[in-house]
């Protein structure tokens, strides 16, 4: 019977954070941002590079001599894999500070369902919407590659498309920690503090080459040059959403209105 309640629970909860994410503009403008942005940047970065902009092909290396679909792939990874990042990072920021910012979380204390409940379902919900972009990133980016006239694809390039949503989902998975810092911070701005944190030491790991290892830095490297990251480092991305989910639970089933 608790088991029964519990799923319901859960289900209930699941769909009226769907509704929120279904009516939020920040959500919505942030699936622009990471669908339209991305590709723009990328085709604008890859063209600039195929002009002869010496400064844009130092920043692409060996991408800005690669064309067609492999060309195009790389370069929207090499774009997609610190702002995909930064939008899911605030967006996770959005669904779980904004009970705060907007004064919305009393009210959560008196429904007939866990606050930590209510935790997870938000955290399905995010992982729902970013499968969402990720499937429209790659429709975008498909359709990109035929405006400039790329041949069909082949199975080369079937394979090097699906790099992009594999992207976007391990992305997704590793900003979790926002979640958390919006929660612990009581709002939006902890949770993108701890984003751009990410980036920042993503970035510095990346340079000094010792990424490949290392769960938010892996899925990137991967994504522009597949033998640059390790299996031990994909195989922990996983662990990131486990670990800082239940951290956002065990903090949501312990909130208190007064601190």
């Amino acid at each position: 019977m608790n088991r029964t309640r519990a799923f319901h629970g859960l289900g209930t909860a699941i769909a009226v954070e769907a509704r929120k994410a279904a009516a939020s503009r920040v959500l919505a403008w942030t699936t622009v941002f990471l669908v339209a942005g991305i590709v723009v940047l990328a085709v604008g970065a890859a063209a600039g590079a195929a002009s002869g902009d010496e400064r844009l092909a130092a920043k692409l290396g060996p991408l800005a001599g690669a064309g067609g679909w492999t060309g195009l792939v790389g370069v929207v990874a090499q774009v997609e894999s610190a702002a995909a990042l930064l939008g899911f990072g605030v967006a996770l920021s959005w669904i779980f500070g904004r009970e705060f910012a907007e004064g919305t979380v009393a009210g959560l204390f008196a429904l007939p369902i866990r606050r930590s409940t209510i935790a997870v379902a938000k955290l399905a919900v995010y992982l729902a919407w970013s499968v969402i972009v990720a499937v429209l990133l790659t429709a975008a980016v498909g359709v990109a590659g035929v405006l400039l006239g790329y041949a069909a694809t082949d199975a080369a390039g079937v394979a090097d498309l699906v790099r992009i949503p594999a992207l976007a989902v391990l992305t997704a998975l590793i900003a979790a920690p926002a979640a958390w810092a919006a929660s612990v911070g009581r709002g939006l701005l902890p949770g993108i503090a701890a984003t751009v944190g990410l980036i920042a030491v993503a970035q510095v790991l990346a340079v000094v080459g010792l990424g490949g290892s290392i769960p938010f830095v892996a899925p990137a490297l991967w994504a522009i040059e597949p033998g640059a990251a390790t299996a031990t480092g994909l195989a922990l991305v996983p662990l990131v959403p486990l670990a800082f989910g239940g951290l956002c639970a065990w903090t949501w089933a312990r909130l208190q209105l007064d601190r």
